[in-house]
């Protein structure tokens, strides 16, 4: 596959690590950060220190802070904006986008007003959307890992076959392996709620709880995010693929987890706005949660832990009171044979 012109919206961690692959893989890359003065330091140094320091661009990554510079003429586009900007961002881009090209979500979370993710926020927006090819790349990825180059392995799923394979080859390199699905609710909840189940580990680990609960928590976490997911459409197999059972594994236990930290210093009884006001990016599991919450009573799905980090997060909650009350629940079965 050729080189292409790719643009990259979000110039924080995650969006200048997934200019990595694409760079390397010869495609003219744009990188669109929304602060001027931020982006000017990137052209300076080639290298983004605020947010993914330690790794210089490579020669065909041109920052901008232009979203007109960065979209007009790209024929792949990947947006990697937080959720809650994420379509206002997108509104502001749809003069400039070319009709065909390939729009991938890389964020990770749902609309907060209207529940959406973000491939059916770009529904919404663009006004014949069969005329593009959209997608979302998701699963088990630390940005300063794929930034360094350590062997990665994610999900991109689209509608279509050939649009997912499209996005597979995309981006995969010999270090960042790409799976094809066209699961594309799978895919997109997946990444989002893990996010959720990310912040009640942390709180576990601030408590001193053990392995044990970690375990449990991933466990009985991956089967809420499943009877969410299934309820609106997704395949169960997803979940036990990267874009779930890997992404959940990784975000609930690895330090560089945004969301598993919030959870840890909630569980060390920090209050959030303390957390959230020293942390440099966003922790998405913060806004999704209320989301998510939402979204649950809305279809009628019972999700105990999810309720749980809401009554943390919104309603000031001890998380020790939270774990007693998920522990003290009627008692349940697994699975019957």
């Amino acid at each position: 596959m050729g080189a292409e012109r790719v643009a990259v919206i979000g110039a924080g961690s995650w969006g200048t690590a997934l200019v990595k692959p694409l760079s390397d893989l010869g495609h003219d890359v744009t990188l669109w950060g929304h602060r001027k003065d931020h982006i000017e330091n990137v052209i300076k140094d080639r290298e983004n220190k605020k947010y993914l320091p330690g790794f210089l661009l490579n020669d065909n990554v041109t920052p901008v802070s232009d979203l007109k510079e960065a979209v007009s003429g790209s024929s792949f586009i990947v947006m990697v904006v937080p959720s809650h900007v994420y379509r206002e961002v997108f509104r502001h881009m749809l003069p400039y986008i070319n009709k065909g090209a390939t729009i991938v979500s890389a964020a990770k979370g749902i609309e907060n007003k209207t529940l959406l993710t973000m491939t059916h926020v770009m529904d919404e927006e663009l006004n014949a959307p069969e005329e593009y090819h959209l997608g979302v790349l998701s699963g088990p990825s630390f940005a300063k890992e794929v930034a360094a180059g350590i062997p990665t392995a994610v999900t991109a799923a689209s509608k279509s076959k050939e649009a997912a394979q499209n996005i597979q080859k995309k981006f995969s390199t010999e270090r960042f392996r790409v799976y094809a699905s066209t699961d594309v609710v799978g895919v997109e909840l997946g990444g989002a709620l893990k996010n959720i189940v990310a912040i009640a580990a942390g709180i576990c680990d601030g408590l001193g709880y053990g392995t044990n609960t970690r375990a449990a928590l991933i466990t009985r976490g991956l089967a809420e995010i499943s009877r969410l997911g299934v309820k609106l459409g997704a395949s169960p197999l997803t979940f036990s693929g990267l874009a779930g059972m890997g992404d959940l594994v990784l975000t609930c236990t690895g330090d560089l987890s945004r969301n598993r930290y919030v959870g840890l210093k909630l569980g060390q009884g920090m209050k959030l706005a303390a957390i959230l006001e020293e942390m440099e990016m966003v922790a998405e599991g913060v806004k999704t949660t209320k989301s998510a919450w939402n979204l649950a009573r809305k279809v009628g799905v019972e999700m105990p832990i999810l309720d749980q980090i809401y009554e943390v997060i919104y309603n000031d909650k001890e998380c020790s009171a939270a774990v007693r009350d998920l522990l003290a629940r009627d008692l349940k079965h697994e699975i019957y044979v």
